[in-house]
């Protein structure tokens, strides 16, 4: 049986792994990005000088024919469903590994995969799995043609960063958000000045309750960001590249870069006007199974039909990919499973400030659920549990500065724990390392 799976991220390398864990199936990865997986939250630290690319790929060139999985540098621009054909672009090529002089020299090259040396243009399936990821969001005010304003998601969009970049003094990022604030700290560690513009109020404020969107908001003009809000963007001027922007406000910013950070989405447009079914994604059951036969979907670019309680149709999380590409894997190998991501969860970094969430922790409580909020007087340093207020059962934590230990928060949550078992219990959540400074006993004195 023959196995292709379009994309290269952690979702179809995830199921590509586990399958051959589980199969001796033909695998075959298709990826216009790049040769080689890569850590895609690793690529600030390749712009800011801290990693080089090679740095992150988490498994070694060599890997891939010693696993036997065989790997296609090429563009999918049409899949015959009926026929089970992929059609790839005339540029396609299979990746082939260059063994390097320790290689050689210990003997421990792999053999290469028996694959043409001329792609054709076709490629037969027999199951085919979806992982193309997602891609930034654009809007009619951001001009494509002009050169100086661009996203940032792909490989290419950091390639194009770092030409971009070159003698700028002044840069706008639009939109708030993660890839926004990393955006921020990249471009701020080269020395140039940034200025954010937030439509929102407060920073990330449709995601993070009030007072977090505060602290973040104050972390991010300590570093020197022009953190604007309550300001949208009207229009961006300049001839060949950009040299300014206009608010809808008034006001006019010069800059030689714009930075267009208002989210992603799915990637799927060129799966339009095709049998699948596609809505904001690809729609999938809770097996990863679209409405086609043998055809399945992970990561980024699903829709779920029906989303597990507490979680939403799309979620764009490193981890949730990651579980969708073993989910997969075993269905495809016999063992039909269905996709449980449990308990929600998700971390990221501003700037200095390590973030975790769990649960459900909404910008807004519901009317049924109760909040307790503890921030540090003097340090970025905040907890936040919320909890329900007829059985007092905790149901989302937020850390920020701290690191929560995600064995016990997911255990209290699906425990149902009380808020008062919490504030007895809170050591036992503690993960920073030793020497560190604890907290809880001033976080307890406020629950």
């Amino acid at each position: 049986m023959h196995i292709v799976i379009i994309g290269n991220g952690i979702a179809g390398i995830t199921a590509a792994r586990h399958i051959r864990k589980l199969s001796d199936h033909r695998i075959t990865v298709i990826s216009k990005e790049t040769d080689h997986f890569f850590s895609r939250t690793a690529l600030m630290y390749v712009y800011m000088g801290h990693l080089r690319y090679e740095h992150t790929k988490p498994y070694e060139d060599w890997f891939w024919d010693k696993n036997r999985i065989e790997l296609i540098r090429g563009t999918v621009e049409k899949i015959d469903f009926d026929q089970k054909t992929l059609h790839l672009s005339a540029d396609s090529r299979v990746v082939k590994h260059q063994p390097t002089l320790l290689e050689k020299l210990t003997k421990t090259v792999f053999p290469t995969i028996q694959t043409p040396q001329t792609l054709p243009t076709e490629l037969k399936y027999d199951k085919l799995i979806i992982a193309t990821g997602s891609v930034p969001r654009w809007a009619d005010e951001y001009p494509r043609e002009l050169a100086g304003v661009q996203g940032l998601y792909s490989f290419q969009d950091l390639e194009l960063l770092e030409k971009n970049t070159q003698n700028v003094q002044k840069a706008v990022i639009v939109g708030g958000g993660l890839i926004g604030v990393e955006m921020a700290e990249m471009l701020h560690s080269r020395g140039i000045h940034v200025t954010m513009l937030v439509r929102e109020a407060s920073y990330w404020n449709n995601v993070l309750p009030h007072e977090e969107s505060a602290l973040i908001g104050q972390h991010i003009r300590r570093h020197g960001i022009d953190l604007r809000l309550s300001t949208e963007l009207r229009t961006v001027k300049g001839r060949a590249r950009v040299e300014a922007i206009q608010t809808k406000e008034g006001e006019e910013i010069a800059c030689q870069l714009v930075g267009v950070t208002i989210g992603v989405m799915p990637n799927v447009q060129f799966l339009q006007n095709s049998p699948l079914r596609i809505n904001r994604g690809v729609v999938v059951n809770e097996y990863l199974e679209t409405n086609l036969p043998d055809v399945y979907a992970v990561g980024d670019c699903v829709e779920h039909q029906q989303p597990r309680e507490g979680r939403k149709a799309i979620e764009q999380i490193w981890y949730t990919g990651r579980m969708m590409g073993e989910t997969v894997a075993r269905t495809i190998c016999d063992t039909r499973t269905a996709y449980q991501p449990g308990v929600f969860f998700n971390s990221a970094k501003f700037f200095d400030i390590e973030y975790q969430t769990y649960g459900d922790v909404p910008a807004q409580c519901p009317p049924d659920v109760a909040s307790v909020y503890w921030q540090h007087p003097t340090k970025e340093v905040a907890l936040r549990i919320n909890y329900q207020k007829e059985n007092q059962a905790v149901t989302g934590f937020n850390a920020f500065g701290l690191r929560l230990r995600h064995e016990v928060c997911e255990r209290w949550l699906k425990q149902h724990q009380t808020i008062e078992y919490v504030r007895q219990h809170l050591p036992e959540a503690n993960f920073d390392p030793e020497f560190f400074e604890r907290y809880e006993a001033q976080i307890t004195a406020t629950l």
